[in-house]
């Protein structure tokens, strides 16, 4: 399969309830939006109002479309601010439902022909506990886009950028979408091997091999890229070994497949998709396969 030259996507959707816990992933989609001339369209769903003032206007008939209308006009008040001298064109798409965020957010992408969705990681709010809770897991299953993360402060583009590879099909989707996203940036695949308990003591030998499988990997993709890929290679359970290797090299970005044939993406259908995420000290770009199926 040959690695694309194609361009990065030309619109993203950002998930965001607008307060300053969403800031993060706001500024780092205009950077995006900036670096590829792309479209930025935010979502955010109306709910219940959470302020006193709010709340008493709503319970004295708040809810009619008048102040529906208001409250969509504080909230394009409030973005227009966020993105005030900056060249991106923006919208603002709200609705009031009872749907769960993560259906809310693929429909929503879907209609608006979104390339990426982009999230931060809050708290408890229901646009805000994609890595506490079930959010993350139920968005990486069911978009059709890759799904970003964010949880840095954004510095600028992103520089070191790791891909995660079990070698698998999806591994090779994720390497194909970093090498979209971001053209002429170094890439690093990683790979942590976890021995059966059979081979606990394999040494140098497991490590040749799984060097065999990466650079196997890399030529099966076809094209050469440029800058090269760099392949790393670590031996033990992927989501210690792989915050530590984050933490350690200053990474701003891991890339990984939504499903794998292994423990390394296979995490992200389980229970385990959270803690891993949740481990990761940087932003995750989530890469669906071709052809998932939607759940």
């Amino acid at each position: 399969m040959m690695l694309p030259e194609c361009h990065p996507p030309a619109s993203l959707l950002l998930a965001t309830d607008l307060s300053s816990r969403c800031d993060r992933a706001l500024d780092r989609a205009l950077i995006l939006a900036d670096e590829w001339k792309a479209e930025l369209i935010v979502f955010n769903a109306l709910e219940l109002p959470a302020m006193p003032d709010q709340v008493l206007d709503w319970a004295h008939g708040g809810g009619e479309p008048g102040a529906q209308a208001e409250r969509l006009r504080e909230a394009r008040r409030q973005l227009d601010r966020a993105i005030r001298g900056r060249k991106v064109s923006a919208a603002i798409q709200q609705m009031t439902s009872g749907e769960d965020p993560s259906d809310l957010i693929r429909k929503v992408a879907d209609g608006a022909q979104a390339g990426m969705v982009v999230t931060g990681s809050g708290s408890n709010e229901r646009f805000g506990r994609f890595l506490l809770g079930s959010t993350v897991t139920q968005l990486a299953k069911s978009l059709s886009q890759p799904l970003l993360v964010v949880r840095e402060r954004p510095h600028g583009a992103y520089q070191r950028i790791v891909v995660a590879t079990d070698f698998s099909d999806a591994s090779r989707d994720a390497l194909e979408t970093a090498s979209r996203c971001f053209q002429g940036q170094p890439l690093i695949l990683y790979h942590a091997r976890q021995a059966p308990l059979s081979a606990l003591g394999e040494g140098a030998e497991g490590l040749a091999a799984a060097h065999n499988e990466c650079m196997g990997f890399l030529a099966g993709c076809g094209q050469p890229r440029r800058p090269p890929v760099q392949p790393v290679i670590e031996r033990g359970p992927v989501h210690t070994l792989l915050a530590s290797y984050v933490r350690r090299n200053e990474i701003d970005l891991v890339v990984m497949g939504s499903r794998g044939r292994s423990g390394l993406l296979g995490m992200l259908l389980g229970s385990t998709a959270a803690q891993l995420l949740e481990w990761l000290p940087c932003d995750t770009l989530i890469v669906p396969g071709v052809g998932a199926p939607k759940t």
